[in-house]
């Protein structure tokens, strides 16, 4: 076997094993956080200034598009929730939405450094497919969260009425978790982030 191709190999199945048991571990860690430590943002998980509201992800990266193709993981390990079981509109569980979302970011924003450890054992060319790799893994998700965290909290936001009112529209909509994904939640209901635009909202909740 040529050398060179041995040694790609390896690397390779090092990458691989790397990436399992870094999300295993840290997705186990985040499953082990309090939902009180995640009911404010920190820095790590506060808006940007750049970012203005959902309207901007869905305008500038189409994430309405694209969003249900991402999987929920939520309950692949202990303690886990499963974004699809948090099926209802009420104010106790759009918080928890909230809550996880943050969760799934920081799951997130811990698993992308990974690849700068690949430089120990990869060519220059093994690293750059790694940053591309843990990129393109990563960041659809924290987009995610970041957009289903502003409709939910626009949502929270709203007159409790319109709060009311989308309970009892449940019935004949999407739920919830229809739509959940971390990657991670995509669980967020459709509310229009202005609270003032209902008929957006009610036509946006497919």
């Amino acid at each position: 076997m040529d050398p060179t191709a041995a040694t790609g190999a390896t690397g390779a199945l090092v990458c691989a094993v790397a990436w399992l048991g870094w999300s295993v571990l840290v997705g186990a860690l985040a499953n082990q956080l309090p939902p009180q430590l995640l009911e404010r943002d920190s820095w790590l998980t506060a808006p940007r200034p750049w970012a203005d509201g959902p309207r901007s992800y869905e305008r500038h990266l189409g994430i309405r598009r694209w969003k249900d193709w991402l999987p929920d993981a939520g309950n692949a390990l202990p303690r886990g929730v499963a974004k699809a079981s948090l099926v209802r509109r009420d104010r106790a569980t759009l918080q928890r939405l909230v809550i996880e979302t943050r969760r799934a970011e920081l799951v997130h924003l811990a698993l992308w450094p990974l690849w700068i450890t690949t430089a120990l054992w990869l060519p220059p060319a093994g690293v750059l497919v790694n940053l591309l790799f843990a990129t393109a893994f990563n960041l659809p998700c924290l987009w995610l969260q970041r957009y289903n965290r502003k409709r939910l909290q626009a949502l929270l936001q709203a007159p409790s009425s319109r709060l009311g009112r989308s309970r009892a529209t449940a019935s004949g909509a999407a739920p919830i978790a229809a739509q959940a994904r971390p990657c991670v939640p995509d669980s967020a209901p459709d509310p229009d982030p202005d609270p003032a635009s209902d008929s957006d909202s009610d036509s946006d909740s497919a």
